[in-house]
């Protein structure tokens, strides 16, 4: 055997002490476990309860969190606009020129002034105020007028930008080679450079009015001086090449369509990051041209365009939920030109008692918008303004016995004859809804003192035709006046003349007394002087009556959504809705209040 008895009882002792060991250690472990584990699994439930209320509890403070800032975020955070995104235009015309000594109709002027800078301009008060000039100064003859520029100047191609380009500009103008329309208004002026950074003009006679006339853009004489005057209008720097000192520069032109009734024309621009004024805030400026208001007002409808100019009134078929109009009151006035040269209207009782049979205020009422009336040849505020000279109000009884008086009695239908004549006439105006509107309006009250009216209306093109000729009876339009209170080119009896520049003497009114007195009071710039020089005029058209005023005419103004920056004021042309257009901006975002 291997092994003997007494090694096998040792052997069967350690393994009855080894099983005994092992019970033992069972019987540990599991007293262990069971005091370890075991008893605390009871509490388990009630960690997980504790643990749970503190998962809530931080949950509650974050939503708490959250909402307060959201509540108070008002008080630390507004809505405000930032710089950024392209701002696209429709104008109804076409477009052909954007240089500012050719630029006439509503595209080309707006793309002219949004590339080119003049030396004065107008801020949102409308007062004259420096541009490319700090301002202007001239002395006691009131014939001399001296500028000087702002330092560092240049033009978007990179070139400095000096006394010697404003120079070339005027003389450029002055040059008849050149067909400039504004060659008139600037003969006789000598134009000077006095060093590079200061110009002088010295105008054969004092003429308060000059100043305003400075607005005008600016050329380069580096890209035109070699440029022979007489094919500078067809020159590609007109209409594809364009370079100025103004806000935007030339980027690109599209044209879209054959078909004359549907082509449109798109005028893209840039920033001009040098501009004097600071760099404009929007990315681009885009003008899109279209042939008529409906097809501008299809494109506006489908989000083509942001904003539309020059609209005669708000779409019917727009809401104004999705469109934001203004109304920016123009230094302009719209009147009935009586012709007093033949005909009827020749008779000064006539026209008297037409202004007294004329409820203008009645009419003004049911235009749509807030305006002034026109009750002179002076504009409400204007230097020279007497309230003492405005036409006569209304007074339908006291019309009706100054036509007795003069002769014409009513007949049998209430229509007033003299001598086998009717009191009848045409009365002409661009065929507009608010023409129209304003055509029956006078047709009725004229009507009630025994008046007939017979209304021609036509259209743009037509209207431009009689207006040259002066063909018509009595003449409803607009006129531009401006700041300043010179008038001269519209009551002075050199311009009835044919051959006369403009011929806008629309009245055909010959006065002498009235051109003794319009004359010296364009030659004043004391503005108490020159008030008292125009009362002889005022009085001559308040007892004359060449016209009836009516009322300070709009330029409606319709985006799809408020354009930060551009702030409604008086405009004395379409384009100075451009004034600040450098600070325009149509993005918003939440910002933190600093």
């Amino acid at each position: 055997m291997l092994f003997n008895r007494s090694t096998r009882l040792r052997i069967r002792r350690r393994f009855r002490m080894r099983r005994r060991q092992v019970k033992s250690a069972t019987k540990q472990a599991s007293e262990q476990l069971e005091g370890r584990v075991i008893d605390r699994l009871d509490r388990l439930v009630a960690v997980r309860q504790f643990l749970a209320g503190w998962l809530l509890l931080v949950s509650l403070l974050i939503f708490c969190t959250i909402v307060q800032t959201l509540g108070l975020s008002r008080y630390y955070q507004t809505v405000q606009p930032i710089p950024g995104g392209i701002y696209t235009e429709g104008i109804v015309g076409n477009y052909s020129n954007a240089s500012p000594i050719y630029a006439t109709g509503s595209v080309d002027t707006a793309v002219s002034r949004l590339i080119f800078a003049g030396l004065l301009t107008y801020d949102n008060q409308n007062k004259l105020v420096g541009d490319l000039a700090t301002g202007y100064s001239v002395d006691q003859t009131g014939k001399h007028y001296t500028v000087k520029l702002r330092p560092h100047l240049t033009w978007q191609d990179g070139q400095p930008l000096t006394a010697a380009d404003v120079v070339f500009t005027y003389q450029l103008i002055q040059n008849p080679d050149a067909g400039s329309p504004l060659l008139s208004s600037w003969q006789g002026i000598v134009v000077t450079a006095v060093d590079t950074q200061t110009i002088q003009f010295d105008l054969p006679n004092a003429l308060s009015a000059f100043p305003y006339a400075l607005t005008r853009g600016i050329v380069p004489q580096h890209i035109l001086a070699s440029v022979p005057p007489r094919q500078l209008r067809s020159n590609n720097f007109n209409t594809v090449k364009p370079v100025g000192a103004g806000p935007f520069s030339w980027n690109t032109i599209q044209i879209k369509g054959t078909d004359p009734e549907t082509t449109s024309t798109l005028i893209a621009l840039k920033p001009f990051k040098h501009y004097h004024g600071g760099a404009p805030k929007l990315d681009g400026y885009v003008v899109r041209s279209y042939s008529n208001q409906d097809q501008m007002v299809a494109a506006f409808e489908r989000n083509d365009i942001m904003a539309m100019a020059g609209l005669r009134d708000f779409p019917k078929k727009l809401s104004d939920d999705h469109a934001h109009s203004d109304n920016f009151p123009l230094t302009a006035a719209v009147m009935t030109f009586f012709k007093t040269s033949t005909g009827i209207l020749a008779d000064a009782q006539v026209r008297q008692a037409l202004v007294r049979g004329a409820d203008v205020g009645a009419i003004q009422d049911g235009l749509g918008y807030s305006t002034k009336p026109v009750r002179e040849p002076l504009l409400l505020g204007q230097v020279g303004y007497d309230f003492k000279y405005q036409q006569a109000g209304y007074d339908q009884s006291a019309a009706a016995a100054q036509l007795a008086a003069a002769g014409w009695i009513p007949g049998k239908d209430g229509v007033r004859v003299k001598n086998g004549q009717s009191l009848r006439f045409a009365l002409s105006a661009e065929d507009t809804s608010e023409n129209r509107y304003v055509v029956r309006q006078l047709a009725s009250q004229w009507r009630k003192i025994g008046v007939v009216v017979d209304p021609v209306l036509q259209s743009a093109t037509d209207l431009q035709t009689t207006l040259e000729f002066h063909n018509y009876d009595a003449l409803l339009y607009g006129i531009s006046i401006g700041i300043d209170p010179d008038v001269f080119v519209y009551w002075d009896s050199s311009q009835t003349d044919i051959r006369s520049n403009n011929r806008l003497n629309f009245s055909e009114w010959k006065s002498t007394t009235a051109d003794t007195s319009l004359e010296a009071g364009r030659t004043r710039s004391d503005p108490v002087l020159r008030a008292i020089k125009y009362r002889s005029f005022l009085s001559a058209w308040q007892s004359e009556a060449p016209a009836l005023g009516l009322y300070q005419p709009r330029f409606l103004y319709v985006t799809n959504q408020p354009v930060h920056g551009l702030d409604l004021h008086t405009l004395n042309s379409d384009t100075d809705r451009y004034n600040s257009v450098s600070t325009w901006q149509i993005r918003e975002a939440k910002v933190t209040n600093q």
